[in-house]
């Protein structure tokens, strides 16, 4: 007698925004960031954060992914063999990373050509991957979505952050113009001012290592400022 499967349907819940949504938005901004308490992600903070440009974009696409992957894994998350779930992971993520790289090939080649491998990259990162498998396969589209959200804005902040200070100091600029320097024809006149027209930059700010001192800098603040994050990871 052949066997009759039984498919049964999720009920569909409203979509609210309450105290638990909201902690799922914010929580990643501060008491569980995903580079400055998981300490994840930080080879793309390293590798991306030498202009604020470069690091804006890498923000985007990581949210992109993020929520995109979140929502998908969630959709399908009952219905995934658990023997094959990470295979499936990875091409839902690689699928949208491949859609993210051509389309920034074809609106900006520029940034195409300076992100190209990292953009990549983004397949591996373990935020991403971790999000999948701590969350999105266990709750709702909305929840999901929330914390896509949630966890690549906060990964985009901290980018953001580390290319603000290294871009600055070490080519005295801002997303390509001039700022700071004997140069500068933004903001003020440079050449005729003693506060910043002896300023010279500073070329290891646009090396690597520079980028794990700043990020360094940016978790021993970050925890000086929110006291309970001390003892975490």
């Amino acid at each position: 007698m052949a066997e009759t499967a039984v498919v049964v349907k999720e009920k569909a819940a409203p979509i609210k925004f309450g105290k638990k949504e909201k902690k799922l938005l914010t929580d990643p901004l501060n008491d569980n960031n995903p580079i400055t308490v998981q300490v994840l992600g930080i080879c793309s903070a390293l590798a991306v954060t030498t202009g604020m440009k470069n690091a804006f974009v890498m923000a985007i696409a990581v949210i992109f992914v993020c929520i995109g992957s979140n929502v998908i894994t969630s959709m399908l998350r009952n219905v995934i063999p658990s023997q094959v779930r990470m295979i499936v992971q990875l091409v839902i993520i690689a699928t949208l990373v491949t859609v993210v790289e051509l389309t920034l090939k074809a609106v900006s080649f520029e940034s195409y050509k300076a992100l190209s491998v990292f953009i990549g990259l983004i397949i591996t990162n373990c935020i991403i991957m971790g999000r999948l498998e701590a969350f999105a396969s266990a709750n709702r589209p909305w929840e999901s979505f929330l914390d896509g959200l949630g966890n690549g804005v906060g990964y985009g902040l901290i980018l953001l952050i580390v290319a603000f200070f290294r871009e600055l100091l070490g080519s005295g600029s801002l997303f390509g113009f001039k700022i700071i320097g004997a140069t500068s024809e933004y903001l003020i006149n440079t050449q005729e001012s003693w506060l910043f027209g002896w300023y010279a930059n500073n070329n290891l700010m646009v090396l690597f290592p520079s980028a794990m001192f700043v990020i360094g800098i940016v978790i021993w603040v970050h925890r000086a400022w929110n006291p309970s994050l001390v003892d975490v990871s």
